[in-house]
């Protein structure tokens, strides 16, 4: 059987977190929100995967965070992918987060080897909080991401990699951890 994988850390977060996420959920534009308990950082999108593989792809996890302690993070700043000018997803970013992009380039090259290929683009430390449906309202949301472009979104530990699954419903994803795996203590 199959499932919908993904790589990733959990995110929680902060009461200015929060409030920028009202902001852009207020802001009149037609933008899919992530929900706040779901907010996570993907750090290898696996897409089709098979039940079956979950223990080599565990063994990878474990393998890129061998020697890695748990670890802060500071959410900092907002942009859009691919532009500000040309909004489609809506991101926090992350800083502190090279443990993370080690983690991530080691997943890369393990799980090529299960069949998951190798991302095209280098890895960028964000979490996506909000995709554009449409333009409308987005000269809004442009404004809100300048206030909040060089914010400091509240701190965060890294203490574990989890593999999640995500089941697509009409209101949108929802994601489970299917394993877990501690950073080193």
């Amino acid at each position: 059987m199959k499932f919908r994988g993904f790589v990733a850390v959990d995110l929680l977060p902060g009461d200015r977190l929060l409030s920028l996420a009202h902001d852009l959920g207020t802001s009149g534009a037609d933008l899919k929100l992530v929900r706040m308990d779901q907010l996570h950082l993907t750090l290898k999108f696996l897409g089709d995967t098979e039940e079956g593989l979950t223990p080599e792809i565990v063994a990878s996890i474990a393998e890129a965070c061998r020697g890695i302690e748990p670890f802060v993070v500071r959410l900092q700043g907002t942009g859009a992918f691919p532009s500000l000018s040309r909004i489609n997803v809506i991101w926090v970013g992350i800083l502190g987060g090279e443990p993370l992009g080690r983690i991530a380039v080691s997943l890369d090259a393990s799980l090529d080897a299960l069949g998951f290929p190798r991302e095209n683009r280098p890895w960028s430390p964000h979490a996506t909080l909000a995709r554009a449906k449409s333009g409308r309202g987005l000269d809004r949301v442009r404004e809100i991401l300048e206030t909040y472009r060089d914010e400091a979104l509240g701190d965060q530990r890294i203490d574990r990699v989890r593999l999640k699954k995500s089941v697509l419903t009409p209101t949108g994803p929802v994601y489970s951890t299917i394993e877990e795996v501690p950073l080193a203590r």
